[in-house]
This record gives C-alpha cells, structure tokens and sequence, in this order.
C-alpha cells in the first residue's frame, strides 16, 4: 500500500507543469532572499494569488520551494556586502563577512550552501520519519515551557560576537528595550510610543534589521579615510572546493545544527530566525576554538546554516499534523492547504495520502535544486564585487529603502531604518556587537507574552515555572549557559590557588 501511494506521490512531482513550477519558483526564491528587506514570509505570502490557478501539488510546492531558497540566499548578500538578505541569516552574517575580508569569500558561501541543503534534507527525513510523533512533543509545550526556551536563546546572547559579556549583555538589554515599543504587550497599553501613530504596533523588525546592518556598514564606508576599499575585490573561486573536508570535520556539528533546527522548527512561533541564533550560540558554546568566532570561522556557519534549512521542514509538522503553524511560512502554507481541500490534521494522511508524500518528496527535491541554482546565483552575485564602491554603494541603499517602504508601503519604515542605522554605527564604533540587541528585538515580546500568561495561569504562582518536567529540563538548560562563565572562571582560580 505504502509504495503505491509513493509511486502515485512521484507521479504528481515530476509532471512537467509541477517540475516548471518549481523551476520558477526557485529562481524568484533566490532573487527574493539576495534582496534585502524581502523575505522568504514576503516571498511566500507573494505566491499565494498565483496558488488560486494551481492544483494542490503545485501550489504546495510553489510555497515550499521558494521559501527554502530564500532562506539560502538571505547568506549571499550577508557574506558579500554584510547585509543580511533575510533575518535567519543575521546570526552569522559577521562571521561570513569577516571570511570574505580574509580572501575566503568561496568557503563562506558554499558552507552556507552546502550545509543548508544538507541541514535541509535532515529535516524532511526527520518529517517524513517522525511526524506524528514529534508534533504531540510540540503540543505539550504550554507558555511555561515557551519562557524558558527563548530565555535560552536569550542567554545564549552572551556568546554571539567577540565583545565582552558585559557589552554584550548591554547590547541584549536594548533589543529588549526596543521590543517594548507600542501596544504589542499583554495588557495593550501604549509604551514609548512618545505620542507617535506610527510605532503603536511596535518597531518593524525588517526595516531594523536593514538599518543596524546595512546603513551602519554604509555609514562606516561613508566616514572611513582608509583608501582600502570596503568591498573585497578579490576572485572568488570554487565554491564547493574543500566543502567534503568540511562535511568530515565538523560532522557533529552539522548534526547538532540540523537536530536543533528541525527541533526549533517544531515549536509554533520560532522558525527559522531563531534556530540560527541558537545553532550559532551552541556552535560557539561546544567548539574546540571558540576564539576563533567573530574572526571569520566556518565552524559557526556551517552549525547555523545547517539549523536555518532543517527548522523548514520542522515547521511543517505540526503544520501539517494538526493544522498548528510552526512559523510565519507555515501559517500562510496552511491557508493554501485549507484552500485546495488538504485540510491539515491526523486524517490527512488517510485521505490524501498522495499528496501529502508529494509534499515530502518535494522538500526533496527543493533542497537537491538549491546546490546546483544556489551555485549559479553565487556566480552572478559575485559580479557586484566588480562595481565600483561609489556606484554600488548608492544601489545597495536605495534596495534597502525600497524594501523597507515596501513592507507597509509606509515611509516611515525608510525612517527607521535610518534611525536604527545610526544607532549600530554608533554602538559599534564603541565596541558594542549589534547581533544581541537584533535577538533581544525578535524574542524580547515572546518572552513578555509567555511570562504574563503562565503567571495568569498559576495564579501568581512563579514555581510552575521549575515543577512541569519539560519546564525544569529547560529551566536548567538556561542556567548552566547562564551560569557557565562564572563557574569555569571560579574552577580556573581554584585550580590555580591549589597549584601554587
């Protein structure tokens, strides 16, 4: 029964019309994700109007295809420019250009490739092996066990960059100011708005991001007097050299990366954006040379760009099982679902077997086309490193201020985006790392909103917190990160005081 309904599933794939689809969709995936302020959310929710024409395989396939792609390619402009194209690239977009200064501009990329596509087919397998099962883990995850994930990846802030924990922690404390901003709090009332319309719904992230990454680096161009050009010149070559020597030395990181992505994944509201935050934090946390990272080490972007793929897929499971979105994608995904009558639930698989193994197949396939087209969009991208930095310089602004407006179609987004591009030059000229303070503004109303609602939920009682089991295995997580450094510091000195 099971391989009829595969050999049904693969004709439903390769059909000529599915195969062109995913074809196109792949190239407006990549030339989305390059862009950035553009999305792979803004790509895929660009798709659905077009799904309205489509039989189910091939709108499914539309949304899964473009958004793996964008996600990649949200690494090219991040290792090329410092500008990340979409915000699951922005963990590991310091450590990719810092690559790219050094003259290996090709590892950086083809890690972020490669590792993608592999961190990629991890999660479909994980998807197709262990759906059920994995989507009723999610379901037991209530606000209490939803706090202190993301205080874990809050905590793992202390680890991301090369400033000092104290700067770090600063850096942190104002993305969590920022993420205040408006009425998206539990009791709706108005914080630092400062009487202005406009940030009643808080800070728009992507204008941010685009700001504190891509106007600060402009900013930095703009005063710098050292006559070497911001922009590397330097040939790059072959993308895919010395990538199987990667594979084995970092094969546990690259497992490690596409556990936790895929694990991320699962759990409704994360995504993509903070699996690489957390993978990046982690690869750091477990190296052999945890001081090589922030200098331009390929250990961090092949853990993170694995994570970034494998959430993918993880997101689909609950998705797809019991109709729970496991990110921004999947909520627009699920609609399409419901719109061509594969209503998501556990019958699902009884009644359209076909289609949901076409859906597993086409993860396949997405993440297998992605080498091979990710390559060719590498080699046109690279042609910018070949205009000069006064005339690329201005090109780059005007696509990140005609992405930011185009978010809201507002100009106050080219207002932010301003804003906050000064802030980072500012911060950063000081020594203080921008990546904290872009995790404390994705996660900073998560973790209000889960707060609120546990302490609504024991009554004020803050011991529920440590007395659920999946909580307490997650409560101690976030305290030995917390706590690591000064323990190993205290051990270091008692070692030494018995030593002399």
């Amino acid at each position: 029964m099971t391989t009829a309904i595969w050999m049904q599933a693969l004709g439903l794939v390769f059909d000529p019309y599915v195969l062109m689809v995913i074809a196109a969709s792949s190239v407006f995936g990549l030339f989305v994700g390059c862009i950035p302020g553009l999305t792979a959310t803004m790509a895929t929710a660009l798709l659905v109007p077009i799904t309205f024409f489509m039989p189910p395989v091939p709108a499914v396939a539309a949304i899964v295809t473009a958004s793996a792609m964008a996600i990649f390619a949200g690494d090219i402009p991040g290792a090329l420019l410092r500008i990340p194209g979409t915000p699951a690239s922005a963990a590991y977009t310091d450590e990719a250009y810092a690559m790219t200064l050094k003259g290996h501009a090709e590892t950086a990329l083809g890690a972020g490739l490669v590792f993608s596509a592999i961190g990629g087919l991890f999660g479909t397998l994980v998807m197709i092996l262990f759906s059920p099962a994995l989507a009723e883990v999610a379901l037991k995850f209530s606000s209490f066990e939803y706090f202190w994930l993301v205080v874990l990846g809050l905590a793992s802030a202390v680890f991301i960059g090369n400033s000092s924990v104290l700067k770090a922690s600063i850096a942190l404390l104002l993305g969590l100011l920022i993420a205040c901003i408006g009425l998206e709090n539990p009791a709706g009332h108005p914080r630092f708005t400062f009487g202005m319309d406009q940030i009643l719904s808080g800070i728009e992230l992507i204008p941010l991001m685009v700001g504190m990454f891509a106007v600060s680096e402009l900013l930095r161009y703009i005063v710098n007097t050292d006559p070497s050009p911001m922009i590397v010149t330097n040939r790059i070559g072959n993308i895919f050299s010395g990538m199987w020597e990667l594979t084995k030395r970092y094969r546990w990181p690259v497992l490690r990366g596409s556990a936790l992505g895929t694990v991320v994944g699962i759990q409704p509201g994360a995504g993509a954006d903070m699996a690489a935050w957390m993978s990046y934090a982690m690869s750091k946390k477990f190296s052999k040379e945890p001081e090589k990272f922030g200098t331009g080490h390929v250990e961090g972007i092949v853990e993170s760009g694995a994570a970034n793929n494998s959430s993918l897929a993880g997101a689909w499971i609950p998705a797809i099982v019991f109709g729970i979105p496991g990110d921004s994608i999947t909520a627009i995904a699920i609609g399409v679902l419901y719109m061509k009558n594969m209503n998501p639930g556990p019958t699902i698989f009884t009644d359209n077997p076909q289609n949901i193994y076409a859906i597993f197949l086409v993860f396949i396939l997405a993440n297998l086309v992605m080498v091979p087209l990710g390559w060719l969009t590498v080699r046109l991208a690279t042609k910018l490193l070949k205009v000069a930095r006064n005339i690329l310089m201005p090109i780059i602004l005007l696509f990140c201020i005609v992405g930011s407006f185009a978010i809201n179609n507002s100009v106050f987004g080219v207002v932010i985006i301003l804003v906050f591009g000064l802030i980072a030059f500012v911060i950063e000229e000081n020594g203080f790392p921008v990546a904290p303070t872009i995790l404390g503004v994705v996660l900073g109303t998560m973790l209000e909103e889960n707060f609120v609602k546990s302490m609504i939920k024991s009554d004020g009682d803050p011991t529920v917190f440590f007395t659920r089991p999946i909580a307490m295995w997650l409560a101690i997580g976030t305290f030995v990160i917390m706590f690591w450094p000064i323990g190993a510091w205290l051990w270091r000195r008692a070692r030494g005081a018995r030593a002399a």
